[in-house]
């Protein structure tokens, strides 16, 4: 199996949304838990559009100077963006790189702080 179909499925089982973009701020790839979340805005449909227009100046402005900040070095790959607390979550955004260390486009990623509340493998019924 193509390791590409992996790394797919690890994106696509995640609970949160994933909006993978490009160096040019297009729009490459969200999952479903993505499509549902951003549903009103077009969902799947997003694909292919700038995330600059999805944001107002304010933020466009921030996430294309954390573009630049991920260009400017191979060791820049992380930045936090903001604490949702309705959501019990910290949100970053963080660069993607190929196997020569260049950027080759950033993601957001959602790193919910709420304890887990099923029982370890509750789902198997041990």
């Amino acid at each position: 199996m193509e390791l590409s179909a992996f790394f797919k499925s690890v994106i696509d089982s995640d609970n949160a949304p994933v909006v993978i973009c490009d160096t040019e701020n297009v729009i490459v790839y969200i999952n479903p838990a993505a499509a549902e979340r951003y549903k009103k805005r077009g969902g799947y449909d997003l694909v292919g559009r700038s995330l600059l227009g999805c944001h107002n100046d304010e933020s466009s402005e921030k996430i294309k100077k954390a573009v630049e900040w991920f260009s400017a070095g191979p060791d820049n790959n992380r930045i936090y963006e903001f604490r949702n607390e309705k959501e019990n979550k910290d949100v970053y955004i963080i660069a993607l790189r190929n196997d020569k260390k260049e950027l080759i486009g950033y993601y957001e990623k959602h790193e919910f702080r709420s304890r887990e509340t099923a029982s370890p493998y509750e789902e198997l019924q041990l």
